[in-house]
């Protein structure tokens, strides 16, 4: 599909100001940044595990999102981020973006939100308005990054998604994931991007997160491994009855039955009209 030019626009500036926000620039990789590229993904989850330089250098000539964010902290370009994304088409098509890696000493500074909104103005400008990617739906600071400040949807559970890992990150855990589409041009996003409470969500259930699992899963494996296990029975069962995780303003879960999108909410509470009665089948 064709997105108009001024939302394209708009969403390049709404990338170069989070840059700057940040202090980094993000552009896509050429072929001379494919080992910074490496170095900062495998930096993340150790050696050997980023795609190698003949993947990559495919992925970036054939148009997908190898992204690369530089820094000039000390007078020279450094690069202190990447993201990795690449076309999928299953349920339509959408942009999976797939790894996101930045440098540890500027984590929480806006460098990966800076990356993620550079990755959305490129795709609204091939004409792809939905971004999908799965996240560990017990990191905290990911939970919040990605429904609260990009206003992202989590539409799937998945148990154990990539089976056992041993990287860095993940070794003796298992890989519960939480998909996650973000509708690049919903009235849901464009709140989040504004920095604009969602809503009161009406809650069914409530889910407390650990303050810093990671730091758990190192010094009380037992814990974490008890805390898994207890996420995972909520988030089966609360999905299965079709009510979705959202976060509060303490950063805990809720679940709700509520549509995601404030708008599509507002279209729920409208004066129904005759025609609006007629019952037809689920899509």
């Amino acid at each position: 599909m064709s997105v108009d030019r001024e939302v394209i626009d708009e969403a390049y500036r709404n990338a170069e100001a989070a840059c700057a926000a940040a202090g980094v620039s993000v552009r896509l990789a050429d072929p001379r940044d494919i080992g910074a590229v490496i170095g900062l993904f495998e930096r993340t989850w150790g050696e050997g595990r980023s795609p190698d330089r003949s993947m990559l250098l495919a992925l970036d000539y054939a148009g997908n999102t190898v992204l690369i964010a530089m820094t000039a902290d000390t007078g020279a370009e450094k690069p202190v981020g990447a993201t990795l994304g690449f076309l999928g088409w299953s349920e339509g098509i959408h942009l999976h973006s797939h790894m996101a890696a930045v440098v540890p000493w500027r984590r929480s500074g806006g460098v990966g939100y800076a990356l993620k909104l550079f990755q959305r103005a490129v795709c609204l400008e091939q004409g792809v308005t939905e971004m999908r990617w799965t996240f560990d739906p017990l990191i905290r600071r990911n939970a919040h990054f990605n429904l609260v400040k990009l206003g992202v949807e989590v539409v799937r559970f998945l148990p154990d998604f990539y089976g056992p890992l041993d990287d860095v990150i993940n070794a003796g855990d298992r890989s519960d994931r939480f998909e996650v589409r973000w509708q690049l041009e919903s009235d849901r996003v464009h709140r989040a991007m504004a920095g604009k409470p969602l809503r009161d969500w009406a809650v069914e259930r409530r889910l407390a997160l650990n303050v810093d699992y990671e730091q758990l899963r190192a010094d009380d494996p037992e814990s974490a491994a008890a805390m898994r296990e207890q996420s995972r029975t909520v988030f089966s069962s609360a999905m299965e009855r079709g009510l979705r995780p959202e976060l509060d303003a303490t950063n805990d879960y809720i679940f709700t039955s509520d549509p995601p999108d404030p708008a599509s909410a507002a279209s729920q509470n409208a004066p129904r009209t005759a025609a609006a009665n007629t019952t037809s089948a689920p899509e």
